[in-house]
């Protein structure tokens, strides 16, 4: 492979960042393309969310070291977090991504405002590779194009780590899959929230006493739905709706309770049940959701010619990923849930949860295109199944192949905590959010063990696919180790 150019990572999340580590501790030259001020801005939008995995699961191993280890222009002195403690999104970025950013080993690797726009092949000596061109493509580098506020700038990579996530692409709030006829109006004007709102702070002033529905079946819906009830606690002229685009399952919704075996989880659902036995929140079943129209108020029409007069619609509809910055590549893609075709039978939420995804690599994650990798959030495409430490295990992976390391690369392996922290339903991703009940409950109090907080960690072993449609795949085995 051609070293002379570096290896370009489009992301400065967790997921992003612990590649650079992994490739650094490899010795392979890499470039962090971010397209925010800072690294984790994404995760800075709803950095009042608290995430279900505690910080144990949410450090790279590799990314730990670096931040551990003293150097000549380094001290080595990172406060690193208690294990046991759930942390906030902005926690995140404060106590992990930032010093991390910062490390003078990775610090000059990283460049922000670079929103990539393109992705593509081209020869060593400049000239271009399009998509239908297949002779010269075996020697070819990439091309990866951003917009700054300077301009357009390129970067030529021998390899590309696409780990840009989703969270910049939610799914629509209309049926099948497309925007509601007047969604995009509804959202220039402020009716449409953003995914994870601040009901209890940054959003008070603007839902207290008025008609909020609140559109998602899963744990970000959740975690919205009860901050919600708090706030109508305070101003009892707040209105709060729920819309479900299926019925009320009461086993889907609120899951297992005090039965579950991560407690966040657990609380999450009996607060919100809570709620709905009180009144403070309505359920609206088959919600399908035809077009929207602007005025005083927001105008939600539905399929079965009824209509919903509200002040905000909050979408906790989950997210899918953007592959229009990859046209010019060869993929290879699932076309069920829009992730790399190996990993789509692996992750589908209709039959798989955090809990049930086995750990997979380099080879997994391979396109027709070499070296080029979609890993993380955006991996999983439409499927909400995903793990933060999954992704840490994905570069890691992808690292170790990147440098010449097959064996390395090949032996994937994954310990999660017993049933994963998540359902098939959950609207982003597995890692967040948590209840507020858990914020203030004592998890990860030095009196709090990890395992009566949080679920005792248990490595889970599930057996591979042997067929490749969804619907169609059985297991050789499923169990826990």
């Amino acid at each position: 492979m051609n070293q002379t150019h570096p290896v370009v990572v489009i992301g400065a999340g967790p997921v992003g960042l612990a590649a650079a580590a992994h490739l650094l501790e490899r010795n392979q030259d890499v470039r962090v393309l971010e397209a925010g001020p800072t690294a984790g801005a994404t995760m800075l939008s709803w950095g009042h969310i608290k995430l279900f995995s505690t910080w144990r699961y949410n450090i790279d191993a590799a990314a730990r070291r670096l931040l551990e280890t003293p150097t000549d222009t380094y001290a080595g002195q990172w406060d690193a977090p208690r294990e046991t403690r759930l942390p906030t999104g902005a926690e995140m970025v404060s106590d992990y991504l930032e010093p991390l950013a910062n490390h003078p080993a990775l610090a000059p690797k990283i460049s922000y405002g670079q929103r990539v726009t393109h992705v593509t092949r081209i020869q060593p000596d400049g000239k271009g590779v399009d998509k239908t061109n297949s002779k010269q493509r075996p020697d070819s580098l990439f091309l990866v194009r951003t917009a700054t506020d300077a301009g357009a700038q390129e970067f030529i990579a021998r390899a590309v780590i696409d780990a840009s996530g989703t969270w910049n692409q939610p799914n629509p709030v209309g049926r099948s899959g497309i925007d509601a006829i007047g969604e995009a109006e509804a959202r220039d004007a402020g009716f449409i929230t953003s995914p994870l709102p601040d009901p209890l702070n940054a959003d008070a002033q603007h839902f207290a006493g008025k008609t909020i529905l609140v559109l998602g079946a899963g744990h970000s819906a959740a975690n919205t739905l009860i901050s919600l009830g708090r706030l109508r606690q305070k101003h009892p002229t707040t209105t709060i709706l729920w819309g479900l685009r299926g019925t009320a399952n009461p086993v889907r919704l609120y899951g297992g309770g005090a039965a579950d075996e991560l407690p966040a989880r657990g609380q999450l659902g009996t607060s919100l049940r809570r709620f709905v036995d009180n009144g403070d929140i309505r359920i609206l079943e088959n919600v399908a959701i035809t077009s929207l129209e602007t005025g005083h108020r927001l105008t939600v029409n539905l399929a079965d010619a009824t209509s919903i007069d509200v002040d905000f619609l909050v979408p906790a509809t989950g997210f899918r990923p953007d592959l229009s910055i990859l046209s010019e590549l060869r993929l290879d893609m699932d076309q069920i849930v829009e992730a790399p075709r190996q990993l789509g039978p692996l992750i589908d939420p209709e039959f798989h949860s955090c809990g049930t995804v086995t750990a997979h690599g380099e080879r997994v994650l391979a396109h027709p295109d070499p070296n080029f990798y979609i890993v993380g959030m955006k991996s999983y495409g439409r499927a909400p199944t995903f793990l933060m430490a999954t992704g840490y295990e994905q570069v890691r992976s992808i690292a170790a192949a990147l440098a010449g390391d097959r064996t390395a690369a090949d032996q994937v392996e994954l310990e999660l905590p017993e049933t994963g922290v998540c359902s098939t339903d959950l609207g982003g991703s597995c890692d967040l959010p948590a209840s507020a009940d858990t914020a203030a409950s004592s998890c990860g109090s030095p009196e709090t063990s990890a395992d009566s907080c949080c679920g005792a960690p248990e490595p889970i072993t599930i057996g591979f696919a042997t067929g490749t449609l969804h619907g169609h795949t059985e297991l050789l085995s499923e169990k826990k180790s």
